[in-house]
């Protein structure tokens, strides 16, 4: 299974890599988590520029999604997509949800975690 990872560059901009899950992620980086949170965002939402707050899993159980990155490439992300976003700084990226159903997707914060672990 591939997961997509949301990271910043050393260009300050926000960039999408695959990782292969027999790679990554740690076993052990999932051991600390305290919380889940769902989120229901209705069709057409928009969140222009914003980086995250801390590092997260999101997996989208329903709907679709579109992440826009600085270099002007979107990414689609429907259900089943696992997400690591770890773009905590720069100029980060926008989200759409570009399904006619709500997106509903789970957060899983990481804590104490450095990216890419």
């Amino acid at each position: 299974m591939k997961i997509h990872r949301i990271y910043t560059g050393d260009d300050g901009q926000a960039h999408i890599d695959q990782i292969e899950t027999d790679d990554f992620p740690n076993p052990a980086s999932l051991t600390e988590i305290s919380e889940l949170r769902f989120r229901v965002q209705q069709p057409g939402q928009f969140a222009d520029w914003h980086v995250e707050s801390r590092r997260n899993y999101i997996i989208t159980l329903s709907g679709e999604g579109e992440i826009g990155l600085g270099d002007g490439s979107l990414h689609r992300f429907g259900p089943g997509a696992v997400v690591l976003v770890e773009d905590l700084t720069g100029q980060g990226h926008t989200t759409r949800v570009s399904s006619e159903v709500p997106r509903i997707t789970i957060a899983v914060p990481l804590a104490n975690q450095t990216p890419g672990a």
